[in-house]
């Protein structure tokens, strides 16, 4: 096992790897910008460095600064939570020609993954069900115009280096497909550099399902179930949990033993989450994160297998610990995405947290580098923390969520707590059924009310 580990991120998930660093007896770096100078994670580590002024791409996404921080400090291997450069292949490539190790898998796995269209390739060769469309990158209004003929309309137009919804858009018709194309390629080139696009059929109304694997680099794998991530807002994820209650336990051995076996032949390296979407009982691959997930405490609730022990573990050379046949599921786990955003407009609401009380009891996890007087900076993402909450059973588990989310206290800024609260009591979320367009409609209707 490693003796000292870098963590280069920052927020709950650095508190998160830098915790479990800590029960292993591994000693932690914590880099960070002149912004986060009183960040929790600062506190708590061993040692600390400042890699640079607020700003991700002269701090967080530094890499030179990084790779001095583990000079400096004699780090042996670097976590890079999820974010950032997590998914950079060129930094895992940077680490291990300084004889440092990324915990994670390997840079040309991520360069596969992180390319969609190599990615939806590689899903193909390794027995992946995938959504219809195109096999290659499209370069011509012709070329764009016979592929969608082909599988038919509507089509999703997506960036070949995309995510997060950018250089995404729906052509419902030939006539608005050519001119959805161009837009698509704008914002790609725009937020990626990379404007080449791709496409696949439009599924109308489908779930979000999603598989967490974890391979040994060796061509031992498994997969830890599957998580429903179909409560999103604008292809971000709200609201996440474990497992669906759209799938019965055939289909969910089933897309386990494909997945395992798919990372087997891929020999892939550390943790990862596979995605698809679900309709009509068929899932269709759309892209895999080569990384720790921000939703991944719900399968740990529901698994009792800790994901930053088992990646520091297999980034160590070790195996993986446990056979597919050994995993048991015990209840069921949900968690929510608490933002410092107005629960309406999500408008990003930044600064000083006054009054700042998180939830307890049985069964109930808190994930968050928040605390009474820590100012949430209008730098990075929004999130304050994650409320995640395990019960024996779904009913269960939603009466808990209930009674945490009316515990939480966070004062000073907005937050996305209200719309939790109304979330819990709407009989859809009762029953769980929802798609991945359920919330976008539900915050419409709100907006009209």
């Amino acid at each position: 096992m490693f003796s000292k580990v870098l963590i280069a991120n920052r927020g709950e998930i650095a508190l998160r790897v830098l915790r479990a660093c800590k029960e292993l007896g591994i000693a932690t770096v914590a880099v960070h910008s002149t912004a986060d100078t009183d960040a929790m994670h600062v506190r708590l580590a061993d040692e600390s460095v400042c890699i640079g002024p607020p700003q991700a791409a002269e701090s967080y996404l530094n890499i030179p600064s990084i790779v001095a921080a583990c000079e400096i400090t004699g780090a042996e291997a670097v976590h890079p939570g999820y974010g950032f450069l997590s998914e950079n292949a060129r930094f895992a490539d940077i680490l291990e020609a300084h004889g440092i190790a990324f915990i994670g898998p390997t840079a040309d796995q991520i360069r596969t993954m992180g390319d969609k269209i190599e990615a939806k390739r590689t899903a193909v060769a390794l027995g992946l069900p995938v959504v219809p469309g195109s096999t290659d990158a499209i370069r011509s209004d012709k070329e764009l115009l016979r592929v969608c003929e082909e599988i038919g309309y509507p089509v999703l137009i997506k960036a070949a280096a995309g995510g997060g919804g950018r250089g995404m858009k729906i052509a419902l018709s030939a006539e608005d497909v050519v001119q959805a194309a161009a837009s698509a390629r704008a914002e790609a080139k725009a937020a990626f550099g990379n404007d080449d696009v791709y496409i696949e059929r439009y599924l109308a109304t489908p779930r979000h399902i999603e598989i967490q694997v974890l391979g040994d680099g060796k061509g031992d794998a498994v997969a830890l179930g599957e998580r429903d991530c179909s409560l999103q807002r604008r292809h971000q994820k709200v609201w996440e949990e474990a497992r669906s209650p759209a799938l019965d336990e055939a289909q969910r051995e089933k897309i386990y033993e494909t997945c395992a076996d798919a990372m087997r032949k891929m020999k892939y390296r550390g943790a990862g989450t596979i995605e698809f979407l679900y309709e009509n009982g068929e899932f269709f691959f759309i892209e895999m994160n080569t990384r720790l997930q921000v939703e991944h405490p719900v399968t740990e609730m529901i698994t009792g297998i800790d994901l930053v022990h088992a990646q520091l573990a297999i980034a160590a050379g070790g195996s993986l610990g446990i056979k597919q046949d050994e995993i048991r599921f015990q209840g069921h786990a949900i968690e929510c995405r608490i933002n410092a955003e107005h629960p309406q407009t999500f408008i990003p609401s930044p600064g000083v947290i006054t009054h700042y009380h998180p939830p307890g009891g049985l069964g109930v996890r808190v994930d968050s580098a928040a605390y009474q007087g820590y100012r949430i900076p209008p730098h990075y993402d929004s999130l304050i923390g994650k409320l995640i909450v395990h019960g024996n059973t779904r009913a269960e588990c939603l009466m808990r969520l209930r009674r945490a989310l009316d515990e939480f206290v966070v004062d000073g800024v907005q937050s996305t707590l209200p719309l939790f609260r109304e979330l819990i009591d709407h009989p859809d979320i009762a029953n769980g059924d929802y798609d991945i367009h359920w919330l976008e409609h539900f915050l419409a209707k709100d907006a009209a009310a």
